[in-house]
């Protein structure tokens, strides 16, 4: 099968090349890729920035999320059957959406929501998934609480954004003044311009901040939570929970202890909790998410739509930091 193949580390150009179709385990669906969302966690595992935390071997295909149909499944998969058109974000060591075959554990797959193309499911998962996990299940956001999230018009803020307000908080979003009426049309209560306004002097008493951006936004973010806030940074620094999550080595485990001891330390000197979220791959929670699109609540923002032989190039877009939404791959 054509794929878009990481050869080694920090090298900028993915080769396109064949790779051999994936074997298929019991548990596993064989999917056909119409459609693969760009991330810029792709960015960072091609430059190496994950080799300790996630220790991909090349030769590998790059790739995090995927719209797709079901072409074959593994004699232990239930739930799903051949034609199902299914989104999905693959768990770590199984990535590789940037090819024409990916095999998916069925639990982390969910049917396509109903309303969507190909294009804009592909678009979802990792993102979508992202912002689930942060506000439902860590911060457990409830109505009338005050969230902050920063960069709302980037992949996650858009979802993040939408969820919060589903959730019936009041929802307060750093931007530029270009994207403003983006995230206002998602439904933000009130919008930071981060290049002429100071957030931390401006917002108060929030119980929720989902952090994207460098250290320096980090630790200013602590300054706008109220005692008990959740300080969730998708980021980093990873912490010793995180560390633990994985499964990391006593070395590593200290390492990652000491990148965030300082951020604790100042967490704790302002009675709030910091940590450190690395989504994981979920298709209960992709089919909580398809039900709020289909129903309205939630939708999906692409940016630029490249065709799968222009993998690098939309690689390089999202590099630039500039994308409003997600940038997504068509191979059909």
């Amino acid at each position: 099968m054509k794929a878009f193949i990481l050869d080694r580390y920090k090298n900028k150009s993915l080769r396109f090349g064949d790779l051999p179709e994936p074997v298929l385990g019991s548990g596993d669906v064989l999917v056909e890729v119409h459609a693969a969302g760009l991330n810029p966690l792709d960015v960072k595992i091609r430059d190496g920035e994950f080799k300790p935390i996630l220790p991909y071997r090349p030769p590998l295909a790059l790739g995090h999320d995927v719209a797709g149909t079901v072409v074959q499944v593994g004699s232990g998969v239930r739930r799903l059957k051949l034609g199902d058109e299914v989104y999905a974000r693959p768990r770590d060591g199984r990535i590789g959406t940037f090819a024409q075959f990916i095999a998916i554990d069925e639990a982390d797959v969910a049917l396509k929501p109903r309303s969507l193309s190909m294009k804009e499911a592909a678009s979802v998962p990792l993102a979508g998934l992202t912002a689930w996990q942060v506000l439902v299940e860590r911060a457990n956001v409830k109505r009338g609480q005050k969230v902050l999230i920063h960069a709302g018009s980037g992949g996650v803020g858009i979802f993040a954004i939408q969820l919060a307000k589903h959730l019936g908080a009041t929802v307060a979003t750093t931007a530029s003044t270009t994207n403003a009426a983006l995230v206002k049309s998602l439904g933000v209560d009130l919008v930071i311009d981060y290049k002429k306004q100071d957030f931390e002097k401006i917002l108060s008493g929030y119980d929720v901040v989902l952090n994207s951006l460098d250290g320096k936004t980090l630790e200013k973010s602590l300054e706008v939570l109220k005692p008990g806030g959740k300080l969730i940074s998708i980021s980093g620094p990873p912490d010793p929970g995180f560390a633990r999550q994985q499964g990391l080595n006593w070395v590593l485990r200290q390492v990652l202890r000491l990148l965030s001891a300082s951020i604790r330390r100042k967490a704790r000197g302002k009675r709030v909790g910091y940590s450190f979220l690395f989504m994981r791959a979920n298709g209960e929670h992709l089919s909580e998410l398809a039900s709020l699109i289909d129903a309205g609540i939630i939708r999906p923002v692409v940016d630029r739509t490249f065709p799968f032989d222009a993998t690098n190039e939309a690689l390089a877009y999202v590099e630039t930091g500039r994308a409003k939404g997600k940038v997504v791959v068509t191979l059909k």
